[in-house]
């Protein structure tokens, strides 16, 4: 097969070159700029693309598909090329499913939790030395690549974005995967700029929930997702919620196995691993056994650095649930000790102005609560300016600290006397280049 990738740089896109790559099939791509880590590894298997641009000549008759990236534009002169010549064009999760469509599938869905859920599932699998093709949102530990795709593997594990698929393919992701197996761990408005009212949202996810084969697994402490619970299912419907748990001296455990997680999503997000993995015939013994050493997904609730009397956290929360829920994990897991809680106004919703309603109250609990904007990711992103003084009255918090230049926030949080304090730093994105780990002294 030789498959050509318009925009193999991105996250996703370069992990299914490379996954398809391993699988024997002949990859070439383009895109008009790469960065780390795709470029290095894209590199070392001889794939990036020897310069940068779109060269419709690439694209011949010698093609059997083109798999188009999101950040690719209709008007891509190479789309436009291939369309011309009939060349078959999908969508990465369209492929994945053409590659899948005689697996076993396994599909994780809801606002948030998504990857952490894969990503324990794997973990397990892998454990258990259980063959499955896979694709998830983050790189994990132990494993080389975000996709595999295998002519072997029975079942194929998928985080399910609700987000859309590609330039010419406005259908959620998750909606092209057809799961036998499924989980819809939550329901929180995102993604206004394509989801424009709260129940447009919301019926992507019913639409999800009613193409389940087999089983839907589904967070029973979600109002939005019981709910759709409630509604006519053609499937079997097993509910979950938080584990019953202790905590000791910082460390929380269940069913008498300590873990390396805490926080009360993660617990929920445990008892869903669980039960997909009971649906795919691992008993509970085992799959406690093997998630005792799960160390978490990549920037969820990920630990950065720590010190006797303090540590730094990171986590990929901004919407206004999961923040409160973050945080809410951070104080009830170190009781001891203050919390100062920092999240960065970083997305599309959250740096709209009539979305930022959604976050009053979201920041309560902190010992101290910062929020942090980059006027110039507004400009950047073609949206209205928002102010200070917006931000603060939608969190409704009086003692709210503002920031819009992260060197005064860098300076702001170093100069803190870290003794029995926590940072917790949430954002999907970097805090334009801040180092998390040198902010606790």
């Amino acid at each position: 097969m030789n498959i050509h990738l318009i925009a193999i740089g991105g996250s996703a896109m370069h992990n299914l070159a490379l996954a398809l790559h391993h699988k024997g099939y002949k990859i070439t791509g383009s895109d008009d700029a790469i960065f780390s880590p795709s470029k290095e590894r894209l590199l070392k298997y001889d794939l990036l693309p020897k310069e940068m641009g779109w060269f419709p000549e690439k694209i011949t008759k010698n093609l059997d598909a083109i798999i188009l990236g999101m950040h690719a534009r209709i008007d891509n002169p190479e789309l436009i090329k291939a369309k011309e010549l009939g060349i078959p064009i999908y969508s990465y999760p369209e492929y994945i499913y053409e590659q899948s469509k005689e697996k076993r599938r396994v599909v994780i869905g809801g606002s948030h939790g998504k990857t952490s859920i894969t990503a324990m599932i794997l973990h397990v699998l892998q454990n258990l030395n259980i063959d499955c093709d896979y694709m998830v949102g983050a790189q994990l530990e132990g494993f080389d690549t975000m996709v595999k795709l295998t002519h072997q593997a029975p079942i194929i594990i998928l985080e399910g974005d609700e987000y859309l698929s590609s330039p010419i393919d406005r259908r959620p992701k998750f909606h092209l995967y057809h799961p036998h197996i499924a989980v819809l761990s939550g329901i929180a408005w995102d993604h206004i700029n394509v989801f424009p009212n709260f129940g447009m949202y919301v019926d992507q996810f019913r639409i999800f929930k009613n193409m389940v084969k087999d089983t839907l697994i589904y967070c029973s402490e979600d109002e939005e997702i019981n709910k759709l619970a409630k509604e006519e299912s053609k499937c079997k419907l097993v509910p979950y919620s938080t584990p019953e748990h202790k905590i000791k001296e910082g460390v929380s455990s269940v069913e008498g196995t300590e873990l390396l997680i805490f926080g009360n999503h993660n617990l929920q997000n445990l008892n869903a691993a669980k039960l997909v993995c009971n649906e795919l015939e691992i008993s509970d013994t085992d799959f406690y056994k093997e998630i005792s050493t799960f160390k978490g997904a990549s920037n969820r609730l990920e630990l950065v650095r720590k010190t006797n009397t303090s540590a730094v956290y990171k986590d990929f929360a901004h919407s206004p649930s999961k923040l409160k829920a973050t945080s809410s994990a951070m104080k009830k897991q170190f009781q001891e000790r203050k919390l100062v809680a920092c999240m960065e106004l970083h997305t599309f919703s959250s740096l709209n102005e009539e979305f930022l309603k959604q976050y009053t109250g979201c920041m309560d609990e902190p010992d101290t609560a910062i929020v942090y904007f980059s006027p110039e990711a507004i400009a950047h992103k073609k949206l209205e300016p928002i102010s200070k003084e917006q931000v603060h009255t939608a969190f409704g918090r009086e003692n709210l600290l503002v920031f819009t230049n992260s060197i005064e926030l860098e300076e702001y949080l170093k100069s803190l006397n870290w003794n029995n304090k926590n940072l917790l730093m949430m954002s999907s994105g970097t805090f334009d280049g801040i180092e998390f780990g040198e902010l606790i002294i």
